[in-house]
């Protein structure tokens, strides 16, 4: 009587391998996470391609889809690198010892604001990305939330009407607000006035702006 194999029926082809992805790590892949940042910067994120973030990093084509299996997969691990610096910034300006003050300066950031509308624009197309950068973004206003509950209690502000959630929101959007308008528009009507209400009120609370910040 003929027995059966334990192993896999004779017939069954074993299936590929995965393919190899470089390591997170690798200077490359950093070179090239920089490469389609600029490109996002100066053209917007539909210019990003393997080609030309490859050219742009000095690199060969095929090291794009040896780092990243898709673009999305690019576009995805260039967003967690810059929310994660993000959230690392908004820590040392909480930590500062003008928390408001480093806070306005760092939602103020053009370059910032500029990839921020870029990653908004391509959510629009991309289900994942939309969904990673509405919880990236949930979480960064949670912590500054808890960070300014801290600085407003210091300032004697924790009863009043503006909230630590209050503040994150309005300091947020009034200068992204500001820094779109200005960048992408030309438009600075009223910004002169907002400028110096916003500074008006911070030196009240922690003084004039340090030197070194």
């Amino acid at each position: 009587m003929r027995t059966s194999s334990a192993g896999p029926d004779a017939g069954d082809a074993p299936g590929p391998a995965p393919r190899r992805i470089g390591a997170e790590t690798s200077g490359t892949r950093a070179r090239l996470l920089e490469a389609a940042e600029r490109i996002m910067l100066d053209e917007g994120y539909a210019s990003v391609t393997s080609r030309r973030v490859a050219a742009r990093a000095g690199l060969k084509p095929q090291l794009v889809h040896y780092y990243f299996r898709t673009m999305d997969d690019l576009f995805l691990a260039l967003f967690r690198r810059r929310a994660e610096q993000g959230l690392e910034r908004m820590s040392r300006a909480l930590a500062s010892s003008q928390p408001l003050w480093a806070l306005w300066e760092l939602s103020c950031d053009p370059r910032g604001t500029a990839l921020t509308m870029e990653f908004a624009a391509l959510a629009n197309h991309r289900k994942e990305i939309r969904a990673e950068i509405a919880g990236s973004a949930e979480r960064y206003r949670a912590e500054q939330a808890r960070g300014l509950e801290r600085v407003l209690d210091r300032y004697g502000m924790a009863d009043e009407e503006i909230t630590p959630l209050v503040c994150s929101v309005l300091m947020t959007s009034v200068s992204q607000v500001l820094v779109i308008e200005r960048g992408t528009l030309g438009m600075t009507t009223g910004h002169a006035e907002i400028d110096a209400l916003v500074r008006g009120l911070l030196r009240r609370l922690e003084g004039p702006r340090d030197e070194v910040g």
